[in-house]
């Protein structure tokens, strides 16, 4: 006996969908994890609001997916989080659309929540030099491959502002000292080059002779490693920055992200052009990068009211 489709029946198309963000458009597997728990929180909601686990997709409305918002405003989920997962839900829909499954992507005309504005932790540059004299200090006394590579990874990390994921996957093969430059993979598998300051080549050739002792190969593979020459997982560098952090007394600032948001405060602290430092960052959008130039108007407000006679 034949009923009406089930939940069998309606997660074909979804699984399609993921197939579709990690063979087509290639998305990070990361990435890939995050929709696949956005579009899950949509369904358990759905689920719910119809009262049954046979609902389709061709029966989602509009209005079904506005009162899946105020579940999430409703949790406690920020407008942040809940923009995250509209987009998410937006990109799901609008690929059953293109599949034929919807007549029209309900979630189409469906407005974003207005993200809240935080501005970004930095270090100060006072704070950078202290951070970089220890981490120095360490490499040049101890000689260890744990000191030497510390100090590479903060230079990589403040010196050609990359992210967490970018530095982890960055293999030797990809940088060119000569050029003092190196390729990296960003969000969306985006390839860019950023540049590469001499200190961290610098850097480099001390802590090379160290990594080699783990028996990684010379030359090649993956530019941080632990002591057993495996690539050094993102959770380490992490670890291992926040703990330099706090010896320069740093310790409120968030850790990998805050050297990244140092980076591109400093940059236009010291002139640079926004379009610029949007390209150096990977940015896909120049409204991302302009959430510094508020760090950097904050910093002038503070330093006036902090100096000025009468203020």
């Amino acid at each position: 006996m034949s009923g009406a489709p089930g939940p069998r029946e309606r997660s074909a198309p979804v699984a399609a969908f993921f197939r579709h963000l990690t063979d087509e458009r290639q998305l990070s597997p990361n990435t890939v994890v995050a929709y696949r728990r956005d579009v899950a929180d949509l369904e358990a909601f759905l689920t719910e609001h119809f009262g049954t686990p046979d609902w389709q997709w061709g029966r989602v409305e509009r209005l079904d997916l506005r009162s899946f918002l105020g579940w999430g405003r409703g949790r406690g989920l920020t407008r942040r989080t809940m923009a995250r997962k509209l987009s998410a839900i937006r990109t799901l829909l609008g690929f059953l659309h293109a599949e034929g499954i919807l007549e029209t992507n309900p979630a189409g005309t469906l407005r974003t929540p207005r993200r809240e504005h935080h501005l970004p932790e930095f270090v100060r540059e006072e704070g950078i030099r202290l951070l970089f004299r220890n981490a120095e200090e360490r490499a040049s006394t101890s000689n260890t491959l744990a000191d030497h590579r510390a100090l590479v990874i903060l230079e990589f990390l403040y010196g050609s502002g990359l992210r967490l994921a970018e530095l982890a996957s960055l293999d030797l093969e990809a940088i060119e000292e000569s050029e003092r430059q190196a390729r990296v993979l960003g969000k969306g598998r985006k390839e860019r080059i950023v540049p590469v300051t001499g200190k961290a080549i610098r850097a480099m050739r001390g802590y090379l002779p160290r990594r080699e002792e783990t028996g990684a190969p010379a030359g090649q593979g993956p530019l941080l490693v632990n002591a057993r020459g495996g690539r050094l997982s993102r959770r380490s560098i992490q670890t291992i920055v926040r703990a330099r952090l706090r010896e320069a007394g740093e310790a409120g600032k968030v850790g990998v992200h805050s050297l990244r948001h140092s980076f591109a405060t400093h940059l236009l602290d010291g002139g640079a052009d926004l379009m610029s430092v949007k390209e150096l960052l990977g940015h896909a959008s120049l409204s991302t990068t302009q959430i510094y130039t508020h760090t950097s108007r904050e910093r002038l407000r503070r330093v006036y009211h902090d100096a000025h006679p009468r203020p």
